[in-house]
């Protein structure tokens, strides 16, 4: 059975002198779903020990953005390389096949006619203001979008977005995604 983990990342900052560079980006929180225990979790920087033994036996990654965003900013801090776990970055599949980046938000309002409950600036305020509560409130939030738009593109093989208005269908290839992939953990961690 695949352990499938569904997972988002907030930062403690927006980056430096204004632009946007993973190298500079500090985590404050990550949620989870873990498919194996059917439970959302989060984990402060204190925690990542907890986070690394899940993670180490995940057959699957899933996210949003997560190929050019959460991966390589967590890959950071794991001792191990998670590039090595076989990932659906939800992001990554639309503009393969839509050809255009399309914002969570836009995703999660035209495939499940949600939105987002804030946004990543307001996350950072969050961790300024010691408000964790509910910096992990919304983290998971994201995760609950990202996890019932995973569920519903491996059920009906398309997600849709609101672009000025209309509604647009991506039709994505799923038939691969739950494939277990051979090439799996690196398994560095001690337990």
């Amino acid at each position: 059975m695949m352990r499938k983990i569904v997972f988002d990342i907030e930062t403690k900052n927006a980056g430096t002198n204004g632009k946007l560079d993973v190298r500079d980006l500090e985590i404050s929180v990550v949620g989870i779903h873990d498919s194996k225990t059917d439970t959302y979790h989060c984990f402060l920087e204190s925690e990542f020990g907890e986070l690394w033994k899940i993670l180490e036996t995940a057959t699957l990654l899933i996210g949003y953005n997560s190929n050019y965003f959460d991966v390589p900013i967590l890959n950071r801090y794991y001792p191990g390389d998670l590039t090595r776990i076989k990932s659906i970055d939800l992001l990554h599949e639309i503009k393969k096949s839509g050809g255009r980046r399309v914002r969570l938000d836009a995703v999660a309002e035209g495939t499940l006619g949600k939105k987002k409950s804030g946004h990543g600036l307001q996350a950072i305020t969050w961790w300024e203001n010691g408000e964790i509560e509910k910096l992990k409130s919304y983290c998971l939030d994201d995760v609950r979008l990202t996890k019932e738009l995973y569920d519903y593109a491996l059920q009906h093989g398309v997600l849709r977005y609101i672009s000025l208005g209309d509604t647009r269908d991506v039709k994505l290839n799923t038939s691969d995604w739950e494939e277990k992939d051979e090439a799996s953990m690196t398994h560095t961690l001690p337990f």
